[in-house]
């Protein structure tokens, strides 16, 4: 069920999305509304599960991990019948960054960050060949951003 949002509503999401340390007087300032129902309804946005959490975005090429690869994945026959195994061991890993079940040729599409190619190298070895019921894996290594954003598209809503 989706909520009905109005135009102030999407200005709230537009701030949280641009900036997650902004408290509810800053956001009623922007928006020209005063705190107290700002507030009222960023609790409502969250309480209905549309603001899940207010997290900080870290730059992970000042943190050395300057490498993202995007790794498909094709289980055995058999290995389809341990998906639930295949995800909880995929949650596990910390270099998994997101996971998708998929439609088509794959099973999963995976996004994996890492410190360069010999770390992901072995992350490849040691992990992600030796999942049980994994058939063929294919990893592509992104040589550049040309967009990354986690804000959604809210003119479509």
């Amino acid at each position: 069920m989706t909520l009905k949002l109005d135009k102030t509503d999407h200005k709230i999401l537009e701030l949280i999305q641009a900036d997650a340390s902004l408290s509810a007087s800053e956001i009623a300032e922007h928006i020209n509304l005063s705190q107290p129902p700002c507030w009222r309804r960023i609790k409502r946005l969250e309480s209905e599960g549309i603001v899940e959490r207010r997290v900080g975005l870290l730059n992970r090429k000042r943190l050395g991990l300057n490498v993202v690869v995007y790794t498909e994945v094709k289980l055995t026959a058999n290995g389809r019948q341990a998906v639930g195994k295949f995800e909880e061991k995929i949650r596990s890993f910390a270099e998994v960054t997101e996971c998708y079940v998929m439609l088509g040729r794959v099973d999963f599409l995976l996004r994996i960050v890492t410190r360069d190619v010999e770390s992901y190298e072995v992350f490849f070895r040691d992990h992600l060949s030796q999942l049980p019921g994994v058939q063929d894996i294919n990893s592509s290594v992104a040589l550049s951003e040309v967009k990354y954003t986690t804000e959604l598209p809210l003119g479509l809503v």
